[in-house]
């Protein structure tokens, strides 16, 4: 018996058999969709390994994670300014675990020059206490008044032979008492020093002796 012919296989897109061209084609066009297939793939995967490899190194990588406290070298500041000033600006020299955030001019609404350093008391890397200085150059009973929020004094106090006025109001609440519950005031020839702070007299009172 005659061995049959295989019929070749009809498409159906076509409804009938391939010519030798269109299979030629067709293998052609599914060689480029595989070589397609396996680049995107490709890339893929490189793109999970960078991943992988960018966060292994933000977990490997220590961060410091400490609060960044500002350090203003108030003594530098002092000195630039002092030029300008017939009065001898503060410059205390402060312990150990005190630094300044913020040493500047300030002028006030009437007309008061104000020579401003803030302090704060740094424990741990974290600020534990903060405490002001403010030094009025000729200053009036007016600034005073505002720089002690508008308080009567309390009493005074003696402070290594100086005599303060005292503002003693820390017996308010802390947001009634606001960032002077304890305040100390001296005249001194042409300046006036304000000392004030949130926390503990002692700290303002460890600065009064500091600063006269």
């Amino acid at each position: 018996m005659a061995k049959r012919t295989k019929e070749p296989p009809i498409v159906a897109e076509l409804g009938r058999p391939e010519t030798p061209e269109e299979t030629a084609a067709r293998k052609a066009e599914n060689s480029r969709l595989y070589r397609q297939r396996k680049t995107i793939n490709n890339l893929i995967a490189a793109l999970g390994v960078s991943l992988i490899a960018m966060l292994a190194l933000v977990l490997i990588v220590p961060r410091d994670d400490r609060e960044q406290l500002p350090d203003v070298d108030f003594h530098a500041v002092a000195a630039e300014a002092q030029p300008g000033f017939e009065e001898p600006l503060a410059d205390p020299q402060v312990p150990e675990g005190w630094q300044s955030n913020q040493a500047e001019i300030r002028t006030s609404a009437d007309g008061v020059t104000e020579w401003y350093i803030g302090f704060i008391l740094v424990e741990d890397d974290s600020a534990q206490q903060y405490v002001g200085l403010s030094q009025g150059i000729n200053a009036n009973d007016t600034w005073v008044y505002e720089m002690v929020d508008r308080r009567p004094p309390t009493g005074t106090v003696i402070i290594d032979g100086v005599e303060w006025k005292e503002y003693d109001y820390s017996v308010l609440e802390e947001d009634e008492a606001g960032n002077k519950a304890y305040a100390l005031v001296r005249r001194d020839g042409g300046s006036t020093y304000v000392l004030y702070g949130p926390h503990s007299p002692e700290i303002v009172q460890e600065l009064a002796g500091l600063v006269l």
